[in-house]
């Protein structure tokens, strides 16, 4: 083989490594979950009102059975698959989380109690409430919990037998048991992003249950995005 012919084919090599690399990162690493945005065309400080829903499945065919959030997009009326949102500083934000999940058991009955809302309370189906015991029934599916501005809610579950034995099989969950949960929280004044998560043990199969759709964005964590 001449030394023109093997320069060529280990450019072609080359180039085939770095388009491969390339692909690697802007398909695995950089691409991510979209952002819903409650900020556009509001003004700093003016309340929003944000919903999501919790399911025990999702749309990714790479992880089905991952339990993951959902977030409802406010210019379309579509339930998004992402965790990521993004609200007015200052803003007061309204939050509707529809619970079509199964309950679990808490490991630690802090994360049942209601802190870093408005009034420090959480209404469950309508009613007010500040603190859901787990261990005395079965009533916590999952958590919305923003540590950096001391939030934490526990997200109510169906409490029946039947109903845990009937949740929603479909995601995003339009039908089938399921809780409404609201409460209200300010955001920060300033600019910036908040890690928020599930406290819920809710990785089935990962070493405690605090492995795959726990730690993965746009399944049980996410990040809050407050703008001005």
């Amino acid at each position: 083989m001449s030394l023109p012919v093997r320069v060529g084919t280990l450019l072609v090599a080359f180039l085939a490594v770095v388009g491969g690399v390339i692909f690697v990162v802007i398909h695995f690493l950089l691409a991510g979950p979209p952002v819903v945005d409650y900020a556009a065309g509001v003004a700093p400080g003016q309340p929003v009102s944000i919903m999501l829903q919790e399911d025990p499945q999702n749309t990714v065919s790479n992880h089905p059975d991952w339990v993951s959030y959902f977030i409802k997009d406010p210019k379309t009326g579509a339930w998004v698959h992402t965790t990521l949102f993004q609200v007015p500083a200052g803003s007061r934000v309204n939050v509707t989380i529809l619970g079509y999940d199964g309950c679990t058991p808490l490991r630690n009955p802090f994360w049942g109690m209601v802190t870093g809302t408005i009034g420090g309370v959480e209404d469950v189906n309508g009613s007010p409430v500040s603190v859901l015991n787990s261990w005395a029934s079965c009533s916590v599916g999952h958590t919305f919990s923003i540590p950096g501005i001391g939030l934490n809610v526990p997200v109510a579950s169906p409490t029946t037998l039947s109903a845990n034995k009937n949740v929603c099989g479909l995601s995003p969950c339009t039908s089938g048991p399921h809780t409404t949960v609201t409460f209200s929280f300010n955001a920060p004044k300033s600019d910036g992003d908040y890690f928020w998560q599930c406290r819920v043990p809710c990785g089935l199969g990962y070493l405690d249950g605090f492995g795959g759709p726990m730690q993965t964005i746009g399944f049980m964590t996410g990040q809050m995005e407050v703008v001005s």
